[in-house]
Parts: structure tokens; C-alpha cells; sequence
């Protein structure tokens, strides 16, 4: 019988347990159960191993091109720095706690069916990279507070399967607001940025013209090629911390954060390389991220669609950039502007008095959230709420992050860590939560989810079901012409239908 026990504990250490392989079983039996073709499976499972593969060598370019930054910002200003990149921490995770976090994100996809089902939160989420970074996050933040495996797993899927279904719930009334329908939902975990910006922008903007009447330069729109704005702001930030070290500690003790440099301009060229190489890393970690979603998500949302019927789908961010562009880009800068702020308090105030750690604002998270938000806060509020809606949102993804890392054990020195809105407020809960032991921590964190979930449903009866209108007596605004997702342009003054995902669930019809 010893050979039967040899092959479980090669079936469990070997296979079960590397992540890489696990997504590439769980990918093949989503596959059969859509009953692809035999090679259809086999080429899936493969794509998905090769992009879990992916994005360890990513982080591994991460972490290589951060160390320097961690020593040069150690140097110019005596304190931890810290730039929030979602991918980059989750890739750093992996090689810890991967086979937990792919579990636990399988089980959460599962409950957020089945309270999609059972309950009037009948929201699919289907941003499938923002389902494994919120999975990663639960993950190390449970196993932090020395949790069991198991209960990483069942506590921390129950959490993912509620946020998964309640927070495009609490943001409904003001994406509705921005679609004119119940055709998409958000489906992001920056909502919390998202509806401070709509809530803001109601505030200062009553008689505020929309952002679409402004006409912006097209130069700006680089940007959303997130390589391109990732390699750029890490090329910044190095350049200024470069300068900032060497200004403050001298040539001997700056050019040993790249292991000795021959001159100055060699100092400065090393900094831009090493930037250059963190878009690359990114970059990487990007496409295995894809190659793994573009495999495994078309089989969650097959299945989605069998137990959903007439399910609402969640999307990403960009899903509501078309409805307003130029709000995108005022958001992001003043989002970028607000991270500025947010860092020099962190400088001056929060890092001396409490040790927080200085939060570096990225291009990246600062287009992507602070771009909805603008949308957001132009829907309520016009030009004046995408401006402050878009500054609200940069002030909290500078100081969530930077009370997150207090409750991420041995990844809060990572030089990283997560980025968006949700993943600051949820971790810090749960975190300080899960300190109280695992008994009375456990029993803290499930009331933590059972609130959120009572209150989106709250929010959906009340709120979204009677069709509240967050900006009551506004016009929305008329849009130029907008690319849709699908392809096609939309007319002067009409909102676009965004086409969701092939595979997607159908929407519903509008309400009469």
C-alpha cells in the first residue's frame, strides 16, 4: 500500500500544490464542462500554466529593479518608500502562498455565484485579475495572523464571494448614473474611491458644465498604454530620487544602492535603466495575467451564465471611459495631484509621527482609478466634481496603502503593495481583525462580512431597485463622439452601450 500513499503525496506536493499546475486543472475543467474540444482543453490548460509561470519570472524582474529605489529612497529621506503596484505584490505572493491563493479565489468565484443567485445582488464579477489580487490580499493578510491553511481558504472565499457581489451593488446608483441603464455594473476594487468621487462631485458641482464640453490635447493620450506610463513614472521617480540621494547622503553612499557607480551621469543612466526594467517586469506579470484570464474566465462565465440567468456583469474600470473621455484625463491628473499632496504629508507629518511609510503616487494606479473616478465625479458634478473626485481618489490611494502595510506581516517591507481603494479599507479590517486571535478574530471578520453583505443589500433594495439618482436634476452630460467597446461610435450627445465580454451573461433589460 505504500505505493498508493506515494502517489496522494505526489498528487498533493507535486501537482495540487503548485499553483501553476493548479490553475492549469482548474482552466482544463472549466474547459470540459463548456465541452471545448480536446485540444481546445489541452491548449487552455497550457496557456494558463505558462501565464501563472509568467508572472513569477515578472515578479522576480520586480523585485530586482525595486531593491535599488527601497535603498535610494532610504537614503534621500530616511524612510521606508513604497510605489502601489497590484500586480507586482500579488506576483512577489505567489511563490508563498500560491497554491492558497488559487483555491481561495476558485471557492470565492463560487460563493459569488451563489449569492448572486439566492439574493438580489444578481451581479457577476467577471475582472478576473482583480478577483486573484483580492484573493492574494486576503491570503496574506489571514496567513499573516497565522491562520490555517483551510481557514485561509473557507474564511477568506466566503469574504471574496461577498465583495465579489456587494460592492458593484454600493457603487450601482452612480454607474447607472453614468450609463443611463442597468446594462453593466463596476466591477473594480477602487469602488470606494468611486463613489467618494461621485459623492463629491454632487457636493461642489450643482452648476458645474460637463468635462466632454472641454477639448484636451491629444498628446496626453500616451497614457493609457500602461507599459509605456509604468516604464515612464518609474523613469521619474528614480531620476528624482537619484537626485534627492545624492544631494543628501553623497556620491560614496548613493552609488552603493546600485552596487557602485563609476561617475554621476552613470549614477543617473543606471536609475533610468532600472525604471525602463520595472515596466518590462510589469509588463510581464501583465501578460501572464492575461494568458491565464483570457483561459479561465471565458469558463467562469460560461458558467456563470447557467446558474445567473439574467445576471448583471461586473466589468473593469475602463469599461465606463467611453462615456466620458475627457473626464478620464482630468481625473488622472488631479488624482496625481492629490497623491502628491497625500506624500507630502506623509513626509512631513504621518512618517515622523507614526513611522508610516512614504507612498510614491504611479502613473499606473493613478490613470486607471483616478480616471473612473473623474467619470464619477463628472457625472455628479461636471468639470469642478471630475476635478475633485479625481483629487479625493489620489488622496486615498496614497493613505490606505499606507496604513494597509501595518497589516501585511513580512510583505509591508516589500518596497510594494496593493493599490486600489478596496483593497486599503478591506485589508485594514480584516487585519486589525484577525489580530484578536483565531477564535475571537475569526468571529470579528465574519461579522465584518456578514455587514458588508446586509448592507448591499440594503443598498439594493432601498437604493438601486427604487432608482435612486445620486445627481437628481442634472442633465447628464452630452458626450462627442465616444469609442464603445465594441468598436462602434455612438452619436453627439448620446451615451454609448458598452458590449460586455463575449460570454458574458445577457444583461437585463432596462427598467421600464
Amino acid at each position: 500500500m505504500d505505493w498508493l500513499v506515494a502517489i496522494a503525496e505526489f498528487l498533493v506536493n507535486e501537482i495540487l500544490s503548485v499553483p501553476a499546475f493548479l490553475i492549469g486543472i482548474i482552466t482544463a475543467v472549466g474547459l470540459v464542462a463548456l465541452r471545448k474540444s480536446t485540444g481546445q482543453v489541452v491548449g487552455g490548460a497550457m496557456k494558463a500554466t505558462l501565464g501563472f509561470l509568467l508572472i513569477g519570472a515578472g515578479a522576480t524582474l520586480v523585485v530586482a529593479s525595486l531593491d535599488p529605489l527601497g535603498a535610494l529612497i532610504q537614503s534621500a529621506a530616511g524612510a521606508q518608500g513604497v510605489i502601489p503596484t497590484n500586480e507586482a505584490i500579488a506576483g512577489i505572493a505567489q511563490a508563498e502562498y500560491g497554491a492558497q491563493v488559487a483555491w481561495l479565489m476558485i471557492l470565492g468565484f463560487a460563493v459569488s455565484l451563489l449569492l448572486a443567485r439566492f439574493t438580489p445582488l444578481s451581479y457577476v464579477f467577471l475582472t478576473g485579475h482583480h478577483i486573484l489580487f483580492m484573493a492574494t490580499l486576503i491570503t496574506i493578510v489571514l496567513a499573516s495572523a497565522d491562520y490555517t491553511g483551510p481557514l485561509v481558504v473557507i474564511l477568506g472565499g466566503a469574504l471574496l464571494g461577498i465583495l465579489m457581489v456587494s460592492l458593484p451593488a454600493f457603487a450601482h446608483p452612480w454607474t447607472r448614473r453614468i450609463t443611463g441603464d442597468d446594462s453593466i455594473a463596476i466591477g473594480h476594487f477602487g469602488t470606494a474611491g468611486y463613489i467618494a468621487a461621485g459623492a463629491t462631485g454632487r457636493l461642489v458641482g450643482k452648476s458645474s458644465k460637463s468635462t466632454e464640453d472641454m477639448k484636451l490635447p491629444e498628446s496626453l493620450r500616451f497614457l493609457r498604454d500602461s507599459m509605456v506610463a509604468t516604464a515612464l513614472s518609474m523613469v521619474l521617480m528614480y531620476v528624482v530620487v537619484s537626485l534627492l540621494a545624492l544631494a543628501r547622503v553623497g556620491q560614496e553612499e548613493a552609488f552603493d544602492a546600485f552596487g557602485g557607480a563609476s561617475d554621476i551621469g552613470n549614477f543617473l543612466m543606471l536609475g533610468v535603466t532600472q525604471g525602463l526594467q520595472f515596466g518590462v517586469a510589469v509588463a510581464v506579470i501583465l501578460f501572464g495575467v492575461r494568458t491565464i484570464l483570457g483561459e479561465l474566465v471565458p469558463a467562469f462565465q460560461g458558467i456563470a451564465a447557467k446558474v445567473v440567468p439574467g445576471a448583471i456583469p461586473a466589468l473593469d474600470a475602463p469599461i465606463v471611459f467611453p462615456y466620458a473621455q475627457n473626464a478620464v484625463l482630468v481625473g488622472f491628473l488631479s488624482s496625481f495631484v492629490g497623491g502628491l499632496l497625500g506624500l507630502a504629508v506623509l513626509s512631513v507629518w504621518l512618517n515622523p509621527a507614526f513611522g508610516l511609510a512614504l507612498i510614491l503616487p504611479g502613473l499606473v494606479p493613478h490613470f486607471f482609478t483616478g480616471g473612473a473616478a473623474g467619470v464619477y465625479g463628472n457625472a455628479t458634478g461636471g468639470r469642478r466634481g471630475a476635478v475633485a473626485g479625481g483629487f479625493v481618489n489620489g488622496l486615498l490611494i496614497t493613505f490606505l496603502p499606507a496604513l494597509l502595510l501595518q497589516v501585511l506581516g513580512t510583505f509591508g517591507t516589500a518596497n510594494t503593495t496593493f493599490g486600489d481603494t478596496d483593497f486599503g479599507w478591506f485589508g485594514i479590517l480584516i487585519g486589525y481583525g484577525a489580530k484578536l486571535g483565531s477564535v475571537g478574530g475569526v468571529v470579528v471578520i465574519a461579522v465584518i462580512g456578514l455587514l458588508i453583505l446586509g448592507g448591499a443589500i440594503l443598498m439594493q433594495k432601498k437604493l438601486v431597485e427604487t432608482g435612486w439618482d445620486p445627481a437628481a436634476g442634472r442633465e447628464r452630460p452630452a458626450g462627442g463622439e465616444e469609442e464603445t467597446a465594441a468598436g462602434a461610435t455612438g452619436t453627439a450627445g448620446a451615451y454609448p452601450k458598452i458590449a460586455p465580454p463575449a460570454g458574458a451573461p445577457a444583461p437585463p433589460p432596462p427598467p421600464e
